[in-house]
C-alpha cells in the first residue's frame, strides 16, 4: 500500500495518509529549525547558513495542496464548504493558539539590542497575544517586537495566515476549476513567482512574514503557486514503484535547503533562478516520488510516523525558543561554536515540547472540537 497507517495528528477516520510524505514534512520542519538557529549569525540573506531553509515553506504549501486535493476533491457531493472550513480550523488552529501562548509566556525573557522587550506594556503583550491567537496580522501600532513581523510572538504563524487564505480560495473557486484551468492557474502563478524571485529586489523568495507590499506580494505568489501546484499534482498523480523513497527524498530535501547562497550580491538573479527551480521542478518531483514510495520496513514506517506527528507542532512551537537563543547570542556576543550547547538545547527542547504539545494538547483538543462541531457523517 502506498498509503499506510493514520498519523496521530490526523482525524481518526480520515483517509489513509501517504506516510512517506508525512515523514518528509518532518524532515523539512527540522531544516526550518536549523535555518532559524543560524539567523542569529546572519547579517543578510547573503551569508545565512542553511541558506535556503526558507524554501521549506514552499514545500509545505505544495504538500498541503496535494493532501487537500487527495482528501477532499471527491467529497464535495456530500460535504459543504462550511464543513471543510471547520475541519481545517480544527486541524490547524489549536497549535496556532499554543504557539501564541508560548510566545507570550517567553516574551519578556527575549530582550536584546535588536528588540527591547522591557519597554512593552503588559496590555500591549495581551493584545498581541490575542491577535496572534486569531491569526490577525499586527499593524505598526501592535507589532510589539519592532522588526515588522505579522506575528511578533511567533513569527512562523505568517505561513499559517497564507495557508488559511489558500484553503479559502480552494473552497470558494479553485476546487471548481477543471484540470486544464487549474494548470493555467499554476502556470500563471509560476510566472509571477519566477518574476519575483529572479527580478525582485532580494533575489530570493524569503518573504511573506510582513504586511509590506513586497513581503505580501511575494508571500501570495509562494502560496498561490505551490498550493495550486500541489492540487494539480493530486489530480494527475499516477504512482510509480519507488523503493527507498523516504531516504532518497529526505537526502534531497536536506541538500536543496542547505545549498549556500548563489550568485552573491552581484548576481541576485542567479539565486532567484535556483529558488524558482526548487519550487517549480524539484519539489513537485519530490512530492511525486514520496507519494509513489512504499515503506516496507518497520523502522522507516516508525520514523515517518514520528516525523509526521511532530512536524506541524514543531513548526509552530520552535520560534519562541529561537527568539530566546537569538537574544542570548547577541547579548553575549557569541560565535556559533560558543553557542553550540544552546543550539543543541533549542533543537532537542523544541522537539520535546512539540511532542508534549501533540500528545497532551493538540490531539485531545482536536478530538473534542471534532466531536463538538462536526456531525458524524462529516467527520471524515
Amino acid at each position: 500500500m502506498l498509503k499506510t497507517q493514520i498519523s496521530d495528528a490526523a482525524f481518526a477516520d480520515t483517509k489513509p495518509h501517504y506516510n512517506i510524505l508525512d515523514g518528509l514534512r518532518g524532515v523539512a520542519a527540522i531544516m526550518v529549525l536549523f535555518f532559524h538557529i543560524f539567523e542569529a549569525f546572519a547579517t543578510s540573506h547573503l551569508d545565512q547558513r542553511i541558506n535556503h531553509g526558507y524554501l521549506a515553506v514552499d514545500f509545505f504549501f505544495i504538500l498541503s495542496g496535494f493532501v487537500v486535493g487527495y482528501a477532499y476533491d471527491d467529497r464535495w457531493g456530500t460535504m459543504k464548504p462550511k464543513d471543510f472550513i471547520k475541519r481545517r480550523i480544527i486541524r490547524l488552529h489549536p497549535m496556532v493558539v499554543m504557539g501564541a501562548i508560548i510566545g507570550a509566556i517567553m516574551f519578556y525573557t527575549q530582550g536584546c539590542s535588536v528588540w527591547d522587550v522591557s519597554v512593552v506594556p503588559v496590555v500591549a503583550l495581551l493584545i498581541a497575544t490575542l491577535l496572534n491567537m486569531f491569526l490577525i496580522p499586527a499593524t505598526t501600532r501592535t507589532e510589539i517586537r519592532g522588526v515588522g513581523e505579522m506575528f511578533p510572538l511567533n513569527g512562523p504563524s505568517w505561513s499559517l495566515f497564507f495557508e488559511y487564505i489558500g484553503n479559502i480560495l480552494y473552497v470558494l473557486f479553485i476546487r471548481k476549476l477543471s484540470t486544464k484551468a487549474l494548470a493555467v492557474l499554476v502556470f500563471v502563478a509560476g510566472c509571477g513567482l519566477a518574476s519575483f524571485a529572479v527580478w525582485g529586489p532580494l533575489g530570493d523568495i524569503c518573504v511573506g512574514f510582513s504586511l509590506t507590499g513586497e513581503e505580501f506580494t511575494g508571500g501570495s505568489f509562494r502560496l498561490l503557486f505551490s498550493f495550486s501546484a500541489g492540487l494539480l499534482l493530486s489530480r494527475i498523480f499516477k504512482p510509480a514503484n519507488i523503493k527507498g523513497a523516504f531516504w532518497i527524498c529526505s537526502l534531497f530535501i536536506v541538500a536543496l535547503l542547505a545549498v549556500p547562497r548563489i550568485g552573491g550580491a552581484e548576481h541576485l538573479w542567479m539565486n532567484g533562478i535556483y529558488d524558482t527551480l526548487c519550487c517549480v521542478v524539484f519539489f513537485p518531483i519530490l512530492v511525486y516520488l514520496g507519494a509513489s514510495g512504499k515503506s516496507t520496513d518497520k523502522y522507516t514506517t516508525r520514523v515517518c510516523k514520528f516525523l509526521g506527528d511532530i512536524s506541524y507542532p514543531l513548526y509552530m512551537v520552535h520560534y519562541p525558543f529561537i527568539y530566546l537563543y537569538f537574544a542570548w547570542v547577541k547579548n553575549n556576543d557569541l560565535t556559533f561554536e560558543q553557542s553550540l550547547p544552546g543550539a543543541a538545547g533549542v533543537v532537542a527542547g523544541s522537539i520535546i515540547v512539540a511532542y508534549i504539545c501533540l500528545k497532551l494538547y493538540d490531539i485531545p483538543v482536536r478530538r473534542y472540537l471534532t466531536n463538538r462541531f462536526l456531525k458524524p457523517q462529516n467527520n471524515m
